[in-house]
């Protein structure tokens, strides 16, 4: 039975971000970097655009299928909401700095003067 059954469209999906340049990967396999446009073979549901670019936080965006019918429908039968699938990368934090560890000194202990050594000299005087 399942040879009766037609493989999904294929359709285009526009991906963008600002900024320009961030690796785009859908759920379903194909990537790119943006601005780029991929052909997907549409799913029975959604699926997701993750956009990652150094020093940026990653987004994801949730992508719609709306599968239209009928005879006299003059749409696409397969759309996707978004199209184009936009993506607003925030910088990142900044990595905390590492603390820089200072060696401990280590005091040396004073020469220990013999206990009477003190006493001849005060008694000289």
């Amino acid at each position: 039975m399942d040879m009766l059954k037609s493989a999904p469209p294929e359709v285009p999906v526009q991906l963008e971000s600002t900024p320009p340049g961030a690796e785009a990967k859908t759920s379903l396999g194909p990537s790119c970097k943006t601005p780029c446009s991929v052909q997907v073979a549409a799913p029975d549901s959604g699926f997701s655009v993750t956009f990652n670019l150094d020093k940026f936080q990653p987004e994801t965006v949730q992508v719609q299928v709306i599968r239209n019918s009928g005879a006299f429908n003059t749409s696409p039968p397969v759309v996707l909401d978004p199209n184009p699938v936009t993506a607003e990368l925030q910088p990142a934090a900044p990595a905390p700095k590492a603390k820089r560890m200072r060696p401990k000194r280590i005091k040396k202990p004073a020469a220990a003067a013999p206990a009477n050594a003190a006493a001849p000299a005060a008694a000289q005087r």
